[in-house]
């Protein structure tokens, strides 16, 4: 089985570092993984993005060009991706940044104002991992049991220990995406 998977956003919303999280989490569930960010200047207001695979054998190419999941924080990267999404595939949306209709009926959105609920509970910043959280919560089985408590341990080998502080933060996050 292969998960393919593209997280996109504008450069500062954090798509690489969620990304980053779901290729931790999977290398501690001993899953084949690849993580594959766009650098360039898309940093720096364009879309910025990852590609990330799961599968239980090796993997041929990082390169993910329909993918099963996408995760797109603004409006671009709903316009840049929504049309590769393989049919059947499960679409996540910050609603709070990103208002473009969607007319698939193949696929199945879910829209969730990430940003806003980040907001809302001193957790700037962090509508990403709200997100993450969605997506875990929905995706179960596609993500090769990649759940919250492996993501909580994943947070703790990627945030540097300068920034500790950040791991409750990135918890709280999570667990508001998860409920939600």
């Amino acid at each position: 089985m292969l998960t393919e998977i593209i997280i996109s956003g504008f450069g500062g919303q954090g798509a690489l570092f969620a990304g980053k999280c779901l290729a931790y989490g999977a290398m501690m569930k001993d899953v084949e993984i690849s993580w594959l960010p766009s650098y360039g200047p898309e940093m720096r207001g364009g879309t910025a993005n990852c590609s990330v695979c799961l599968s239980d054998e090796p993997i041929g190419s990082p390169l993910v060009t329909e993918p099963d999941i996408l995760i797109a924080m603004n409006d671009p990267s709903v316009e840049k991706f929504i049309n590769s999404v393989k049919s059947g595939g499960k679409v996540f949306v910050d609603s709070s940044l990103a208002s473009t209709e969607i007319a698939r009926k193949d696929i199945e959105v879910y829209r969730l104002p990430a940003s806003q609920l980040a907001e809302e509970k001193k957790l700037g910043g962090m509508g990403n991992i709200v997100l993450l959280g969605k997506v875990i919560r929905e995706c179960g089985k596609m993500l090769f049991g990649i759940d919250g408590k492996t993501l909580l341990d994943a947070f703790a080998k990627i945030i540097p220990a300068k920034r500790a502080a950040l791991i409750e933060k990135n918890v709280a996050a999570l667990i508001l995406g998860e409920k939600y």
